[in-house]
Order: structure tokens, then sequence, then C-alpha cells
């Protein structure tokens, strides 16, 4: 499977259609996060997902993300069901396509910065002097000092670690970056300056980007905004 964001792929490079997921728990009342959700994007948008908290949003993102299964209903993301696949086949397609940043960073506790950004390029085969240089190169653009490089992730404080993850994001260039609340433990200035460079990233290479959140200053920042309240779509608009 290629990583080349400029891949053509054949219609919409996201779609969902009647997208249903239900949580259940034993002795407790079902609760649907997603009730139909029918929802596709091109490649190159810089689309936002916005809602009250319990709207849906994460909900969206994990499955359009091959990280959860929906109740039902499907979700194709570049021309691949993602439904249909097995384990394995499902995290081939993730490791070559897609780029995750999460709230709660996921970064490994016993790599080092440096080695938590480059191990989706080890895992895709890329060698050392490869990585490295795109690794510094990565970090430069964040804002990232040199002397974090060697630390582990409990060496870093929260705006760092979750830099670091942004940069373990972008850095494979995959064709879709999926971003929930990517700004939620940055200063208003560094997140200003992640999301100028990942919009400016956006324009250069054609990689997508679809956020969730509820912070203004990515929403300002979006050319297309979807709302989610319970569960459902009630709002997409175009942007600049």
């Amino acid at each position: 499977m290629s990583n080349v964001p400029g891949d053509a792929v054949s219609g919409p490079l996201v779609r969902t259609t009647d997208l249903v997921k239900i949580y259940r728990e034993e002795s407790s009342v079902p609760v649907t996060a997603l009730g139909g959700v029918s929802f596709t994007a091109q490649s190159g948008e810089f689309t936002v997902v916005a809602g009250p908290s319990g709207s849906g949003k994460t909900t969206l993102l994990n499955l359009v993300g091959g990280l959860d299964k929906p109740t039902s209903g499907s979700v194709v993301v570049a021309g691949q069901d993602l439904v249909s696949l097995d384990r394995k086949s499902l995290a081939d397609f993730r490791l070559h396509n897609l780029g995750f940043i999460f709230q709660a960073y996921n970064l490994i506790p016993v790599l080092t910065a440096e080695e938590n950004a480059e191990f989706t390029l080890l895992l895709q085969g890329a060698p050392a002097h490869e990585r490295h240089a795109r690794v510094v190169r990565e970090f430069k653009d964040l804002g990232i000092e040199k002397e974090l490089i060697r630390r582990r992730p409990n060496e870093l404080s929260g705006g760092q670690q979750q830099r670091v993850a942004i940069a373990r994001a972008l850095v494979s260039r995959p064709k879709l970056i999926l971003a929930d609340e990517p700004t939620a433990n940055l200063d208003s200035k560094t997140g200003a300056r992640l999301l100028d460079k990942m919009r400016d990233l956006n324009e250069r290479t054609g990689i997508t980007f679809l956020f969730s959140t509820h912070d203004p200053m990515i929403i300002e920042r979006a050319r297309r905004l979807v709302t989610l309240r319970d569960g459902l779509i009630v709002g997409d608009e175009a942007r600049r």
C-alpha cells in the first residue's frame, strides 16, 4: 500500500454510510453515539467536526480511523471498506494510510521522543538515516528543542508530549490525519503555530485533515465545518 497523499483515489477519500454505533454494557442502558451518519470527505480537505460533548465527534473519528467497529453501516477510506478487514489487514492499512493525533498522546513510555516520532517510519521499513533526518526536520518545524530529542515521555511536559505526538502523525505524510482535540494541552501561541503548520502542509501536499474539537482556534481555520448533535449531522458548512 502506498502512503503518497497524491495517489489517485476513486471517489471521496472518506465515505461513511448510515453509520450507527451503539455502546452496550452489562446492567446499563445502551448508548447511541452515532445514529446513522452518512458523511464524505474529499482528498485535500481541512475539515473540522464540531459539536457539544457527547455528540459523537470522537466516535466518528475512531470509526473512520478503523480504531473501532460500527454497530451497522459502512466506512470506506481510500477505496478500502474498513469494516470488512480483519485485525492484521486493518493495522496494515492504518500504518500506510493514516496518521493519528490523540488527546492522550499515546506515546510509548520506554522510547525517546525521537524514537516515538519515528516509530511509524520504522514499521514502514524506512532506513535509520532517513528516519532521523525526517524527525529532526519535523521537530524543528514544530519548535521541539534539540535537547528534548533523547528524553522519554515522562521527562516531557504535556505540551511537549503533544508536539511529539503531532510530529509522529505528520512525519510519514499519510493520506489522512485524524486529530482529536489536538490543541487541548497547548498554550494558545503554540497551538496556533501548530495549526498554521498543519494548514500549510495541507495546502502544499494535499494531506487530508479531519479534526474533532471544541476549540474556536481550530474551527476558524477550517475550510469545512461539520456539526454533530446527539449522534447526527445537523450542519455542514463550506468555509474560506
